[in-house]
């Protein structure tokens, strides 16, 4: 059987290591904070202490970290010890013009570079029913969909390496401005003298519904607001779209508002608060909350 390594146990990475885990795969672990690891450890998980060891010991390594600086340093640690033939499965979000040089990188010492980022939220992917978007070679897509099949439940190959990078950003751009947008029409519905939950269902059941209302839109509701994501990964994701539509020649009206509206949320809240809370700019602003009964503190 074969050996994975994951490396990056955060919010999302830790719940599709222990995807993974539920089905049987053999899975060595690593992250910075060992007490993430307790449950895949639990489960059969071994531990390593460095991405080095990790990559000793394994067959083929997931990471799922937040930049791509961190996945080039994590990279670069793995590259002198990997098994020549291995595959670095990629899920962490980075730029096209990133996942190139990588696999450049990881291709001059033998390893061969496959990008699986993900999409749909953590409450999708502790049920291992997130969506996986898939870059590289057909070879090594064929070779490892038993453990995508594993982590998500709608796979799809994109084309070549870079390929998913590409709809990813294109992906969470859309989720970002559907956000904000969805903050505005639930402020119409509060200030317009209309129930909110009644609202909140009249429009998940219309034509203007989204994913987002759907999901996202309930945690504001609750106002835990606690959708494991942060200003500055949505900030992140935000810069990747831009660059695409400079690179592309697509003017982006819409995300560079969207953008500009996210850089207040920063400043206001702090990089490290719940995306979702971009929608309290408005509620601050008009100090006008947008609670209502019977929605969840998280997603499930």
């Amino acid at each position: 059987m074969m050996r994975y390594g994951y490396i990056g146990l955060g919010n999302l990475g830790g719940a599709l290591a222990m995807s993974l885990l539920r089905d049987g795969f053999a899975v060595t672990v690593h992250d910075l904070d060992k007490g993430l690891a307790e449950r895949h450890l639990a489960m059969g998980a071994r531990w390593a202490e460095s991405p080095a060891a990790l990559a000793a010991e394994v067959d083929h390594v997931f990471t799922c970290l937040p930049s791509p600086a961190v996945s080039e340093s994590v990279l670069r640690q793995m590259l002198p010890v990997l098994k020549p033939g291995a595959t670095w499965i990629e899920s962490s979000t980075l730029g096209r013009d990133d996942i190139l040089r990588l696999g450049a990188l990881a291709t001059e010492h033998g390893v061969r570079l496959m990008e699986a980022p993900v999409t749909g939220g953590v409450h999708l992917a502790a049920k291992g029913k997130i969506t996986v978007l898939v870059g590289g070679d057909r070879d090594l897509y064929d070779r490892h969909l038993p453990a995508l099949e594993s982590i998500g439940d709608k796979i799809f190959h994109m084309g070549p390496l870079g390929s998913a990078a590409v709809i990813k950003v294109i992906t969470n751009m859309l989720a970002f401005v559907h956000l904000v947008a969805d903050g505005e029409a639930l402020m119409l519905a509060k200030r317009g003298g209309l129930d909110l939950k009644t609202a909140w269902q009249a429009i998940a059941a219309s034509s203007g519904s989204s994913f987002v209302h759907e999901t996202e839109g309930q945690l504001i509701l609750n106002g835990s607001y606690d959708i494991a994501f942060s200003m500055d990964l949505a900030l992140k994701d935000l810069g990747f779209a831009m660059e695409f539509g400079r690179e592309f020649g697509v003017p982006l009206d819409l995300v560079a508002l969207t953008e500009e509206t996210f850089l207040k949320g920063r400043e206001a809240y702090g990089g490290q608060a719940q995306s979702t809370q971009i929608v309290k700019l408005l509620e601050d602003a008009l100090q006008t909350d947008l609670r209502a009964e019977g929605f969840p503190a998280r997603l499930t």
